[in-house]
């Protein structure tokens, strides 16, 4: 497993928060990027686990996915207009540098 926690952003979040992460140097992709666009929650969760990222989210459903489940990489949320981009930013790139890939599989932290 990588030493570092990897992010992958699914579709309902800004793109802007990609590169505010790369610009700190975080190895993080995009539903867009990955081409994973309209395809379906279980699809995005098969995709974190083969690539081991921590999934960012501001979709609920998400939530309620792993709350039966602990075999993902690591889930982190948002309600969509409670945090500022930078805020969401800052707040990622703390996780990024105090956790471990390993503290994140099967959690969901809320932002």
């Amino acid at each position: 497993m990588s030493e570092r926690i990897r992010f992958h952003l699914d579709e309902k979040v800004d793109p802007v928060i990609a590169l505010g992460l790369r610009r700190y140097g975080i190895d993080v992709t995009t539903t867009n990027d990955v081409k994973l666009r309209t395809q379906s929650d279980e699809v995005q969760l098969t995709f974190i686990q083969e690539t081991q990222r921590v999934l960012f989210t501001q979709d609920a459903d998400f939530v309620i996915i792993a709350s039966s489940r602990i075999d993902h990489p690591g889930i982190t949320y948002c309600k969509k207009g409670t945090r500022s981009i930078g805020e969401i930013i800052e707040t990622l790139v703390l996780m990024y540098e105090v956790m471990t890939p390993e503290e994140m599989v099967g959690r969901v932290e809320f932002v």
